[in-house]
């Protein structure tokens, strides 16, 4: 165990705490974020378990009362960061809660969160009493998703914007750029100003972005018009592999609370969701997990990393594990003699690939401490390891950026790392890969 690297990561999360929850990084995001608070949760609770709670409490304080959970909670006032909650205007929604939020959600991670959390404290009362608090508002969340995301009850829900699926501008969404105009916005970026504009989504790509928010704000944030007429319509696998791995860890820890009639409701959305996945999202040719236009009713036949994270969620077949696994050796993600550090964030074999430029390439630490966490679930302890000492070399050589470059060749060249610095979900999940809880 790296202490003296620890420590470093401590630190980053100290100076990120701001009295109840932690900021992504400074100025560049000021707020609380939905599943950046999930992962920076599991740096705390081998820290200060408290803190740990703490965050999961500030952001169910956004949950609205239909159990959506935003992927913004605006606790504290800040002109750093564009949109805020003037553009979101999640008032609009008679489910909105009284304190300020975004009007979209981000992947699901707080029910296997939770789960981490409960394994990892040593005071199993004190744990069982905060599980007992915030179970029902998780499985909440969960019964918002399978009741208003799935509009054919296929098993597998939704996202009606990019914001949703983490992964902003992966290239994915070019496709769906292409199917509809949108006009020209004021864009009062901060994020531009503040790190690499060359390395952020464009203003054309931002306009999208936009709209699509004016567009729900019109209809007032309301499922069935969103469903109806969004434009973005995308089953997405990082997404619904977060939720299925959620309901698996909600369906542990209801168990163990008595929550009978949630673990069986849980259990028939997961039965469900899984076979989805396999027959639907699964691409033999391609040899992993791709994406689903809804709207225009296609696949998108496209490798990123959030392929390769239904086995965290221990979805594949085993037949379908090793199609997935030979992309990280001697294939595509890992280059034919391993000049890539594992795992680019889009594939490197596509003319859309872009080493710099945020979701379009670059590595980034929480998708990859879900691939390690998966490939140890399936026993490829080789190609685990693999990934584990590429992420840790990144963070040692760098310190705790935002995202970094997925060539090794590249990075003989380079000082820093992308994004901005002192990232707390890069920091939180160095700490949880340096002591090892699996």
């Amino acid at each position: 165990m790296d202490n003296a690297l620890i420590q470093k990561a401590a630190n980053v999360l100290e100076e990120n705490w701001k009295n109840g929850f932690t900021i992504p990084c400074e100025g560049l995001y000021p707020f609380q974020w939905n599943w950046d608070a999930g992962f920076i949760a599991l740096g705390w609770m081998h820290l200060n378990p408290e803190r740990a709670q703490m965050e999961i409490r500030s952001l169910l304080k956004g949950q609205w009362s239909n159990g959506f959970i935003p992927h913004i909670i605006f606790h504290n006032p800040s002109d750093t960061y564009y949109p805020g909650p003037k553009v979101h205007q999640a008032s609009l929604s008679p489910h909105s809660p009284n304190i300020p939020t975004s009007g979209i959600t981000q992947p699901p991670v707080l029910g296997f969160v939770l789960e981490k959390i409960h394994q990892n404290s040593k005071d199993t009362q004190a744990s069982l009493a905060f599980l007992e608090e915030v179970f029902d508002a998780v499985f909440h969340n969960h019964h918002y998703f399978y009741t208003n995301r799935d509009p054919k009850g296929e098993g597998l829900v939704y996202i009606c914007h990019n914001w949703e699926a983490g992964t902003d501008n992966t290239p994915v969404w070019d496709d769906i750029w292409a199917t509809f105009e949108v006009p020209e916005y004021d864009l009062p970026r901060r994020d531009t100003q503040l790190i690499d504009a060359s390395h952020r989504p464009t203003n054309k790509e931002y306009a999208y972005y936009i709209h699509l928010i004016e567009l729900f704000k019109k209809w007032k944030y309301n499922d069935l018009l969103i469903a109806e007429k969004s434009p973005f319509l995308i089953q997405d696998p990082l997404f619904n592999s977060m939720l299925i791995a959620s309901n698996k860890s909600l369906i542990r820890l209801g168990t163990e609370l008595g929550r009978t009639d949630a673990v069986s409701q849980l259990q028939g959305w997961n039965d469900h969701a899984i076979q989805a996945m396999n027959t639907k999202l699964f691409d033999d040719a391609l040899g992993g997990y791709i994406y689903y236009d809804l709207r225009n009713e296609c696949s998108l036949p496209y490798l990123s990393s959030s392929s390769f994270t239904p086995l965290f969620a221990e979805i594949p077949t085993p037949q379908q594990a090793v199609k997935l696994i030979a992309h990280l050796k001697n294939g595509r993600f890992s280059g034919k003699n391993n000049e890539r550090y594992l795992c680019a964030s889009f594939d490197p074999t596509s003319p859309r690939y872009n080493s710099e430029k945020y979701w379009r390439g670059p590595i980034w630490i929480n998708l990859n401490w879900l691939i390690y966490n998966g490939l140890l679930r399936y026993e490829f302890s080789d190609v685990a390891e693999t990934l584990k000492n590429d992420t840790l070399s990144l963070i040692e050589k760098y310190g705790f950026y935002e995202y970094f470059e997925p060539s090794k060749r590249k990075n003989e060249t380079l000082s820093k790392g992308y994004g901005g610095h002192n990232f707390s979900w890069s920091a939180a999940l160095t700490i949880d890969l340096l002591t090892n809880t699996q």
